[in-house]
């Protein structure tokens, strides 16, 4: 009760003639030093496509008023009382960098007024601040993201702003899902503006920030480096089954729809994300994969009216890429023409004068079954070489899906 008593005293004596209008300063000419210090909390939201960080802060900024003093025994030895904050002169410092457009007061939190004239004020603060953000390896970046502090409206020949930390106070933060805080560093700037001859000093902290890449790795790359291994089983299909155009369009458009998310996620600048870039990659080469598919199956179907082999993919398709690629003959052999001619023989010698008529229904019989087995052997030629092509692109494209996961995860790390 005795403290209370004199709480009130000091008070009404205190603030009967005081203004927390002006600098309290006895001397104008003096610079007020303001100690600053930030503890991060808890990082409330990163928006990438429209590069603000949402934080939450606890500002403690103290200095010393002039006016406000007081010999402790004539109190009955108390040396501090806790008021209302905007009944004291207050530092109008400001993040520079704020990027929403709430321009309230700060929180009218008491401040600790001591007896030698120190006040620390401490208010908590939700903070939306700009941030360039680099995604060009998204979703394995890093962000810096920088915090200014300064006074909107005292020079530093009136407000000087001092550290009261080289870093940002992080023992009380909270961890965050989505980001590692890796450091937050603070140095003092002073500048001095085109406008202006006096120099403007403020602090800067920087937040450093590592993404956790766990829920992209599973959500948007893994489901994608899966699908893009389905594309090369297309040329494995028979061309008889009616499905190889159809398995290339249905990965083409699960890859879109990968696309489409990353692209609702990250700002449109003309960094393209390294993820994006393997979409993009992938895309290309399912698109050539569905191409390639479709002039394969024109070859395989093939028939009589088609020109024959030529000699040259003959030799090289047919001889040495059919054996590289284990691709077998397709159906029946045709029978060779000089076999074809002593059976021909053999007829007509065993056959009398009088069967002429007889030999000449055979012979236009046989000429017709032979054309009908060179027109077949020729669609088996071009089906052979379809399938030896089937293999050789099915074959090229795995490994241009190997080679890019395996590239993606190398840049990644």
């Amino acid at each position: 009760s005795a403290k209370g008593k004199y709480a009130h005293m000091l008070f009404n004596e205190l603030f009967e003639d005081y203004s927390n209008a002006l600098r309290p300063v006895e001397d104008t000419d003096k610079v007020l030093n303001v100690t600053l210090q930030i503890t991060l909390s808890q990082i409330k939201d990163m928006d990438e496509r429209n590069q603000i960080l949402s934080a939450y802060l606890w500002i403690r900024q103290s200095w010393y008023d002039a006016y406000l003093r007081w010999d402790k025994d004539k109190y009955d030895g108390l040396d501090s009382i806790r008021i209302p904050s905007n009944l004291v002169w207050r530092p109008d410092i400001v993040l520079y960098n704020k990027a929403d457009d709430d321009f309230s007061e700060p929180v009218n939190t008491n401040v600790v007024l001591r007896y030698d004239g120190k006040i620390t004020w401490d208010a908590p603060a939700i903070t939306k601040s700009s941030c360039v953000v680099d995604v060009s390896y998204f979703p394995f970046d890093s962000q810096q993201c920088n915090l200014t502090f300064g006074s909107w409206t005292y020079n530093g020949n009136q407000v000087d702003i001092i550290n009261s930390l080289d870093s940002g106070d992080l023992s009380d933060f909270v961890e965050d899902v989505e980001w590692e805080i890796h450091g937050m560093p603070a140095v003092k700037n002073v500048i001095t503006y085109g406008c202006c001859s006096e120099p403007y000093p403020d602090v800067t902290f920087t937040l450093i920030l590592k993404r956790k890449s766990s829920f992209y790795i599973f959500n948007l790359l893994l489901p994608c480096i899966l699908i893009s291994f389905l594309a090369p089983l297309g040329f494995y299909l028979p061309a008889d089954s009616g499905e190889k155009v159809s398995l290339g369009v249905t990965v083409l458009l699960a890859l879109t729809v990968f696309q489409l998310m990353v692209a609702e996620i990250m700002p449109p600048s003309e960094n393209v994300p390294l993820i994006g870039k393997y979409y993009i990659a992938t895309m290309t080469m399912i698109t050539a994969s569905t191409a390639l598919t479709i002039i394969i199956m024109n070859l395989h179907h093939c028939g009589s009216e088609a020109k024959p082999v030529p000699q040259w993919a003959k030799v090289v398709i047919l001889d040495y890429m059919s054996k590289i690629f284990f691709v077998y003959d397709v159906g029946e052999n045709c029978t060779s023409p000089k076999r074809e001619k002593e059976e021909e023989r053999r007829e007509t010698a065993n056959c009398c004068s009088c069967y002429k008529m007889l030999i000449k229904n055979i012979e236009y019989i046989a000429n017709c079954v032979r054309d009908h087995k060179a027109n077949r052997a020729k669609g088996i030629e071009w089906k052979k070489v379809a399938k030896v092509m089937d293999r050789f692109f099915m074959w090229i494209f795995f490994v241009m899906v190997f080679f890019m996961s395996v590239l993606i995860i190398g840049k990644a790390a």
